[in-house]
């Protein structure tokens, strides 16, 4: 599988230029158009077969869906003082104190950052993963010994299109953004990969493992279908 990325922009009347990535997939079958909450933008991914001038042109006949999506974006959320965050769905505001040497902390619904505000930013987000990491790891080992398969390594990553991943060489991946998400969400997305290591597909065999896992899942699938863009609109434009 290939893939090949370019950067441009279209100019569109009512909201000026806008970023697009131009994706070329060799497991797509077909041009597919989507919203990229974490660039401001749209996404192309082109098929192997499709030229270039197809793929713009596709572009170019939906511009009215393309800006109705980018305009219902929530704000982009920039992790500074004065914000609001969610730690496992819980609000919490970011404080600044330059003086604490303490790095970055959360406690009472607060997440506190030390040093200079204006590297608070990648501060919150460098703390945010390790917390992803620090939540995520245990659950899915502790899945993982409830089927009887071990794993072979855990990854944290900004993914765009997927919450979590599962290779047949038994290594996970897992977005960082989940730390955002209500705990039961993020519990679930660990069961749904880790139910994987057993079957890797998404067959009723897998299903089966992963209400074993978990229990019903309906209402958290529902909850990252209606929510998960919004968590790309947390930290600077990366």
């Amino acid at each position: 599988m290939t893939h090949n990325i370019e950067e441009t922009e279209i100019d569109l009347p009512r909201l000026g230029p806008v970023p697009v990535r131009l994706r070329s997939s060799a497991r797509a079958s077909r041009l597919k158009l989507r919203i990229d909450p974490g660039f401001d933008g749209v996404e192309v991914v082109i098929p192997t077969g499709i030229s270039r001038k197809a793929a713009l042109s596709m572009l170019r006949q939906h511009t009215d869906w393309i800006e109705a999506h980018l305009s219902r974006l929530p704000d982009r959320v920039l992790f500074v003082p004065g914000a609001w965050v969610p730690l496992l769905g819980h609000e919490h505001a970011i404080r600044a104190v330059p003086d604490a040497k303490r790095g970055v902390w959360a406690e009472a619904g607060v997440i506190w950052v030390s040093g200079s505000p204006e590297h608070s930013n990648r501060r919150v987000a460098d703390w945010l993963k390790k917390q992803a990491k620090l939540e995520i790891a245990p659950r899915a080992h502790a899945y993982a010994r409830e089927i009887g398969k071990k794993i072979n390594r855990i990854s944290i990553k900004d993914t765009r299109t997927r919450w979590g991943s599962c290779s047949s060489g038994g290594n996970l991946s897992f977005s960082w953004r989940l730390i955002l998400a209500p705990e039961d969400v993020l519990d679930y997305v660990v069961a749904h990969e880790v139910a994987h290591l057993q079957e890797l597909n998404h067959s009723a065999r897998f299903w089966k493992v992963v209400e074993d896992l978990y229990g019903p899942s309906s209402r958290q699938q529902h909850w990252l279908k209606r929510n998960g863009s919004g968590l790309h609109r947390f930290g600077a434009d990366n």
